[in-house]
């Protein structure tokens, strides 16, 4: 089995949402062909220069901005973010704080603090059911 994983291949798109990168801002050689897992575990292990750099500065796409700034990625579109965004943007976004972001984030932690509330419930019910047994 372990020699089918080495061989098994993805789709670039594939490749770059497990590296977190925006696929058209990859170079050509890796858009137009395919990548091993291993290959995609040497690039995770040993990034290449393009993609440290595409980590660093962007253009990062919608998950990765959305975690950059605390957001869902529902919440993005809700605050008009359909484009990727370079780092440099993003911080720019933090620093004006526009009151769709605040609101977003402050719905982000509802949301958070929400589920921490629920797992915590099932933690203690969990408990509760132990000890009767």
């Amino acid at each position: 089995m372990s020699s089918q994983q080495s061989t098994q291949t993805m789709k670039p798109a594939t490749a770059a949402k497990k590296l977190g990168v925006y696929l058209p801002a990859t170079p050509a050689s890796f858009q137009e062909g395919v990548v091993t897992r291993a290959e995609l575990n040497e690039l995770q292990a040993n990034p290449p220069e393009w993609l440290s750099e595409l980590r660093r500065n962007g253009p990062h796409p919608r998950p990765v901005v959305a975690a950059k700034l605390g957001v869902s990625i529902a919440g993005l579109a809700r605050g008009g973010v359909t484009e990727p965004l370079t780092t440099e943007q993003i911080e720019e976004l933090k620093q004006q704080r526009p009151e769709w972001l605040e609101k977003e984030r402050a719905t982000q932690a509802e949301v958070r603090k929400e589920g921490a509330r629920i797992k915590q419930l099932k933690k203690e019910k969990q408990e509760r059911a132990a000890r009767r047994d």
